[in-house]
């Protein structure tokens, strides 16, 4: 993966990789960073270097990073990271 400036295209192409490949996790976030007891359905809808914006039940989130994202290997290391540190993961 190469590290690519974080901008709406990169940010398209992670969305659209968590929303395909790893929709719990885009729950997982929903919920737990996003304060929601229960979520059927939600979405990645963009990556800032500040935050992740979700679409959770129709309901608009934004979970804030704990540092300002360098690019796009940054991205995929905090996502990572921030799943690691929820319950049962």
């Amino acid at each position: 993966m190469t590290a690519d400036t974080i901008n709406a295209q990169i940010s398209e192409r992670i969305c659209n990789h968590m929303n395909n490949d790893h929709p719990e996790a885009v729950i997982a976030y929903a919920k737990h960073y996003g304060g929601l007891k229960t979520v059927a359905q939600a979405q990645m809808v963009e990556i800032t270097p500040e935050a992740m914006a979700i679409s959770a039940d129709g309901q608009s989130l934004t979970v804030p990073f704990d540092h300002k994202l360098t690019d796009s290997e940054d991205a995929h290391r905090t996502l990572v990271a921030m799943l690691k540190e929820l319950p049962n993961s």
